[in-house]
């Protein structure tokens, strides 16, 4: 893989020191990547992302004060354009659900090996989203039981065909550069469809899509 001509900045916010010391001791092994902060709580972490404005949070999810998902919606409106991926050590379903609704662009077991972690970076850098396969059957077994959600399932007929498209691209997880290729449309013609599909669906971010999709369009 290319290395590209910016790094990717990353803020780590984890209440851990020591595991901030060695995920930053990781990533300063691959010139790709810059941690350019971190952050001890969730507060510190808001008010670190607002001033950094990074490409990627490694955000875990049980801390002190501030839980994790409070710390993502509330770092989410201050900066819209960062790839949040939460690691952890929850294994717990409900907490993989409930990240991902409230936005995160990925949910990463702390258990994992350096390259995976690597490697989920770059793709949540690229506008990936990212499960470890740990958690992919949690993931769709949730999705399964929660088929009796308060969004109606004709919200979806409010979709143009090319827009139902796009949604089916974001439950499988791929990026804009991904969809631009497998439907044979320009990039900035997919971030159009991508912001009308968000607007239509009362959703804010491709993440939320992808679950609404998943649960909305079983059996279909």
């Amino acid at each position: 893989m290319e290395t590209p001509d910016k790094p990717i900045s990353v803020l780590l916010v984890d209440d851990h020191a020591l595991f901030r010391s060695g995920i930053r001791s990781l990533l300063q092994r691959h010139t790709e990547f810059v941690v350019v902060g971190e952050a001890g709580d969730g507060v510190d972490g808001i008010k670190r992302a607002q001033q950094l404005q990074p490409d990627v949070v490694l955000l875990d999810l049980n801390m002190p004060g501030m839980s994790g998902v409070e710390t993502l919606q509330l770092m989410q409106q201050d900066c819209p354009d960062a790839a949040i991926l939460i690691l952890t050590v929850s294994e717990d379903a409900d907490d993989l659900a409930a990240a991902l609704r409230a936005g995160a662009c990925g949910y990463l077991i702390k258990n994992i090996d350096a390259d995976y972690l690597v490697r989920a970076l770059r793709r949540a850098a690229g506008g990936e989203t990212v499960v470890a396969e740990a958690m992919t059957g949690k993931l769709v077994a949730q999705l399964q039981a929660g088929t009796q959600r308060e969004e109606p399932v004709s919200e979806l007929d409010k979709l143009t065909p090319r827009e139902k498209d796009i949604i089916d691209c974001l439950a499988r997880g791929e990026s804009n550069k991904g969809i631009a290729r497998s439907l044979d449309l320009a990039e900035s013609t997919v971030k159009i469809h991508v912001q009308n599909v968000l607007k239509k669906l009362k959703l804010t971010s491709r993440v939320q899509a992808a679950v609404y999709a998943v649960e909305h369009r079983q059996g279909k």
